[in-house]
């Protein structure tokens, strides 16, 4: 399966941030985004998501998997019962394959809340392959994780783009991905744009 994004424009909030944008993600292949802080990274991925409505353009976010920065876990459920309750809602039936990748074993009883940062980072990224979809949109997703685990998460990448995946990644650290391309975003930047508006009679008061 094949990603592609044509003429998209994001928002942060009110304002325009990114416009034009156009790119396409292979099977097997990853994605990094590069560009400096408030850039606009993070608002892309939120955009490829579905949590932000584009400006224009289309995106699919039924075929995304979206690695946020916050953990998301719930901290009373262990991490059994959190990978549990993550695999039914998109009705993956084991999640043993997603334990095994990111080493959790031990970890399965434990609860949520009692982890520590990094712990919880892989457990968070373990939802990931119970998505089942083919695009993963990661974002800073080894904030927290040691070199050794740093890693593990590439080599859990790797086979995802190994099985027909593709990854858009924000990330500074070098995952040792094969195939991998980047792509400075600011080249889309909307430098002079103005505030978004709601109103559709904005354009005809101006």
């Amino acid at each position: 399966m094949t990603l592609t994004i044509t003429d998209l424009a994001c928002r942060r909030g009110q304002i325009t941030v990114l416009r034009g944008v156009s790119l396409s993600v292979a099977a097997g292949e990853a994605l990094v985004l590069r560009g400096p802080n408030g850039a606009g990274k993070t608002t892309l991925l939120r955009t490829l998501a579905g949590l932000t409505p584009p400006i224009a353009g289309t995106v699919d976010p039924d075929i995304c998997a979206y690695a946020a920065h916050a953990d998301g876990l719930k901290g009373q459920l262990t991490v059994a019962e959190n990978l549990t309750f993550w695999a039914s809602i998109f009705g993956t039936a084991d999640i043993a394959p997603a334990v095994a990748a990111f080493d959790l074993a031990p970890l399965l009883h434990r609860r949520a809340a009692d982890l520590s940062a990094g712990q919880k980072r892989r457990t968070s990224l373990a939802r990931l392959p119970l998505t089942g979809r083919k695009v993963w949109l990661l974002d800073e997703p080894t904030v927290s994780l040691d070199a050794a685990n740093v890693a593990l998460f590439g080599r859990a990448v790797a086979a995802h783009l190994g099985t027909g995946g593709s990854a858009i990644l924000a990330t500074h650290i070098d995952l040792g991905l094969p195939d991998v391309r980047t792509l400075d975003i600011l080249q889309f930047a909307a430098r002079h744009a103005a505030p978004v508006t709601d109103d559709p009679f904005a354009e005809a008061l101006e």
